[in-house]
């Protein structure tokens, strides 16, 4: 699971690791600082795959391109089937864009 600095917490590492979802969440430095601080008994560093969480972004975006249409980002339609179909004409309209020139 990628995510950003807001769930680093020691609580959300603990469920993803009883899950065995490895996390992918850069750790805060104020929390750095504070496991520093312990010494010994702050433990170890968290492990961190900057190249993985650079991916979590193209996801990040694509989501935003999503939202761009009003209906879905504020989700006006609250019927499931309706949502649905216009998260399917707004994936529609991406992937048409990706085919045209833009030059």
């Amino acid at each position: 699971m990628a995510a950003d600095k807001a769930y680093s917490s020691k609580a959300n590492r603990a469920y993803l690791r009883r899950r065995r979802i490895t996390a992918v969440i850069p750790e805060k430095t104020d929390q750095q600082a504070n496991r520093k601080n312990k010494g010994s008994a702050g433990g170890r560093p968290v492990s961190f795959d900057p190249t993985l969480y650079k991916r979590r972004n193209t996801v990040e975006r694509c989501f935003q391109k999503i939202k761009t249409w009003r209906g879905l980002g504020t989700r006006y339609d609250k019927s499931p089937h309706s949502y649905e179909a216009g998260l399917r004409l707004r994936a529609a309209v991406m992937w048409l864009r990706t085919l045209t020139s833009t030059t």
